[in-house]
Parts: C-alpha cells; sequence; structure tokens
C-alpha cells in the first residue's frame, strides 16, 4: 500500500489525541484540572528534570504530565495540531495574542539590544514596543515597506549599535494597510548581523494571513505569531495567542511562558480545537466573499481608493513580494479610503446592519472599524499620517455570510453618506 500524507484539514480531527486513553471518547475531553498525579515519586523527580531543563530527554522519553502552568493534555494536542498548518517542530498556545507577542520581544531581547520592527504595526504592539519594551533599555529602530534594504541597513548603522541587533520583527500585510513586507530582504539583514555567539532572529506576526494563505517559517522566519483569537479560534468567542518554530527556539518560549503563567487555559484549548475542524472551510468562504466584496467597493463612487491583496497587480513591486512570499490568497481583509473624512466614515459604519462595528478580525461574522480612533488611536500622529491611516479609513474583517447579503448592505451603508 502506498504510503499516504494526509492534508492537515484532515488531520484536525485526530492528531495527536489517542481515544482509547479517555474511555473510547472520539473527541479530546476537557481536562479541567490544576495538577496531575504522579504514580511514583522518581516518575515525579524525572518530569520535573526535564520540564526545568536539569537534564536532556532520554532517546523516546515523553515529558509526562505536571501541572497545567506547564502542561496540559488539551494545550498539548491543539499545539501539535497547529503544527502541522505552518510545517513547524513546536508550538506554544498563549492566553492572548498580546502575550505571545510581549513573550518573544521579552525573550528574544535584553538591555542594551537593538529590536529593528516594521511599521504600520498593530497598535498593541507598537505600544508594548515603544513604550514598555524600551523601559530595559532596549533600542527600537522602525523601517517600513517603503525602505529598501539598503535604507534599512543605513537606519541601523546610524545608532552605532546594529552589532547588538538581536531580533528583527515583521507584521505582513501590514495592519491596517495591507502593506506587504518583503520577508527576504529583513532575513538577508539578520543574517548579516547574525553571529554563532549573537544569533539575531526574525519573528512574523501571520495574524492577518492566518495558518492557511502563508508560512513563513518556510520563507526565512524563525518564529510566527498569531493572535489565534482570529482565523484559529474564528468565533469571536475566546482570546488566545499562539508561537510557533523549531525546537530550540521553542525550548525558550516554553520555559518564559511558564514563569511569566500565560499559556491558554485547557477549556480555551478545548475550544479552539473545536474551531481548527473547520479553519479551513471558513478561511477558503471568507477569501471568497472579500474577492466579490472587494470588487464592488473598488467600483464604488463613494470609494476613493481599496486596500487589498487582490489587486496588487495595479502595483509591480508589491505584486512580485506577494509571489515571491508565498502567499497563497489575497485573504479576507479589506481596508478602504471613504471619499470626505472622519463623518463620512463613521456615517458608513453607523449604517451598517449585517456587518458589525466591532474591532478584532477573522472571524464568522463580517465586522468594520475605524483604525485611526479605534485599534490605532494610541500610535503617534505623524506615524499615522506616514503610514495612510487617515480619519478616512475602515477595515474590514469579511465573515462567512451571504456574499450578496454583504454587497447589499455596504451598499445601502454607503447609500446614507
Amino acid at each position: 500500500m502506498k504510503d499516504h500524507q494526509f492534508s492537515p484539514e484532515s488531520l484536525m480531527m485526530s492528531h495527536g489525541y489517542n481515544h482509547e486513553l479517555s474511555e473510547g471518547a472520539i473527541k479530546s475531553p476537557i481536562f479541567q484540572t490544576s495538577t496531575f498525579a504522579f504514580k511514583t515519586a522518581e516518575e515525579g523527580k524525572a518530569f520535573f528534570e526535564v520540564a526545568y531543563g536539569l537534564r536532556e530527554k532520554k532517546e523516546k522519553e515523553e515529558l509526562g504530565l505536571i501541572y497545567s502552568r506547564i502542561n496540559n493534555p488539551d494545550l498539548e494536542i491543539l499545539e501539535n495540531r497547529l503544527c502541522l498548518w505552518d510545517g513547524a517542530e513546536d508550538c506554544a498556545v498563549f492566553s492572548s495574542g498580546m502575550s505571545a507577542i510581549s513573550t518573544v520581544l521579552m525573550e528574544f531581547t535584553k538591555p542594551g539590544d537593538v529590536l529593528l520592527y516594521c511599521l504600520p504595526i498593530y497598535g498593541g504592539t507598537d505600544h508594548f514596543i515603544k513604550h514598555i519594551l524600551t523601559k530595559y533599555q532596549v533600542e527600537i529602530v522602525p523601517y517600513s515597506s517603503h525602505d529598501s534594504k539598503e535604507d534599512i541597513i543605513n537606519r541601523l548603522e546610524a545608532t552605532g549599535k546594529a552589532d547588538r541587533l538581536s531580533l528583527v520583527y515583521v507584521e505582513t500585510p501590514a495592519n491596517p494597510t495591507n502593506k506587504l513586507i518583503d520577508l527576504k530582504i529583513c532575513k538577508d539583514i539578520a543574517n548579516k548581523y547574525s553571529t554563532r555567539e549573537n544569533p539575531v532572529y526574525m519573528a512574523v506576526d501571520n495574524t492577518y494571513m492566518g495558518p492557511l494563505w502563508s508560512h513563513p517559517l518556510k520563507h526565512g522566519a524563525d518564529i510566527v505569531m498569531y493572535s489565534a483569537t482570529k482565523y484559529i479560534g474564528g468565533h469571536s468567542d475566546l482570546i488566545a495567542g499562539a508561537v510557533l518554530g523549531s525546537t530550540e527556539v521553542m525550548e525558550r518560549v516554553k520555559a518564559l511562558r511558564t514563569f511569566l503563567g500565560n499559556m491558554a487555559t485547557p477549556y480555551v484549548s478545548w475550544l479552539m480545537m473545536r474551531s481548527l475542524e473547520t479553519l479551513k472551510i471558513r478561511m477558503d468562504q471568507q477569501a471568497l466573499n472579500a474577492a466579490a466584496l472587494a470588487q464592488f467597493l473598488q467600483q464604488h463612487e463613494k470609494i476613493e481608493k481599496v486596500y487589498y491583496l487582490g489587486f496588487l497587480e495595479e502595483d509591480p513591486k508589491e505584486y512580485e513580494i506577494f509571489k515571491n512570499n508565498g502567499y497563497t490568497s489575497p485573504g479576507a481583509m479589506i481596508s478602504v479610503l471613504v471619499k470626505g473624512g472622519e463623518k463620512e466614515a463613521f456615517v458608513l459604519l453607523n449604517h451598517l446592519k449585517l456587518a458589525k462595528l466591532a474591532v478584532s478580525l477573522g472571524s464568522t461574522e463580517t465586522l468594520a472599524q475605524h483604525p485611526a480612533s479605534m485599534t490605532h488611536a494610541g500610535i503617534d500622529p505623524e506615524e499615522k499620517k506616514q503610514f495612510g491611516i487617515t480619519d478616512n479609513l475602515i477595515r474590514v474583517s469579511v465573515g462567512v455570510e451571504n456574499a450578496d447579503d454583504l454587497i447589499f448592505d455596504f451598499e445601502q451603508a454607503l447609500g446614507k453618506i
């Protein structure tokens, strides 16, 4: 019989779970427990030796269950399944997207180090980098999709601390403008300053593309992060984050997670396992709906511009990045410039009936919001202006509703302007 490699979507119902260990239950139970009993004191000692890095695991030895802050069956099954989408060696799931991002930033930078990061960026990440990470004497150097590799290197060298670069941080497509950052340029820069003694890592926030439409680990990233609240959770009913990478990298991430205590709970892990079973179906439909809605909005007389990855052929540079960085779909995020200003943007938002006026993205329902006054309210006004986060910009996360109904909803709301 020929070997057959099952697709991730086929394995989401069973991978990493043995029903024989749970009374034959087809679905994993919720292991709602704080602690686990050891068979013997010797077993407990052995588990802690591995968990606390006192020794390496022996061949075929498994890290036994100790305490739900360290490991839990629901958490481990979920992490095993998430690895399949990105082809990662290991995964860590967190209590929120920001806890995943902040843990990575804290683990891979230290006082005196330099962080190179892209703009524009999610407002929460922007705040953490500028107002929290800098408290620990981490030098921050921003760059943007407009910058060439030479521009970025010159900016880094101008600090006089280029040799202290420790992390290159990327969020692509950029939130909320859908601008693409070339991962190859970022990796080239990381490699240029990386040494055996001081390796430079590249971390990519892949939330906008979910685990389906882009796989940064295959294009040079050492670390990929998600707000799992978004496509992975996908139902606006949980908060979570995820980090994936090599075994070596993830040992560091998981060690810090253990002591920060910001892992996902058993129930949230179980909910995400449920969501993974329909991830591909949901995201496929969202992409189809986004394409239809974007086409409608692009032709509407009250829309000045549509930012959507399906229209990149109009920009040869960005289209080249799209092709070379392995994107498999334009995704389901659209941003539009309404003709006028904040007043006109608010009229549109206030008159949507089917789509919901709410922040977040990647869920089954279509969500629309005003980045300048909501998700990106805390960003420096000059930076907002520089990167196109204007008063007439609206961000739309397209859901799984009937596409004709979504078009009708936006048409009637635009008619109120």
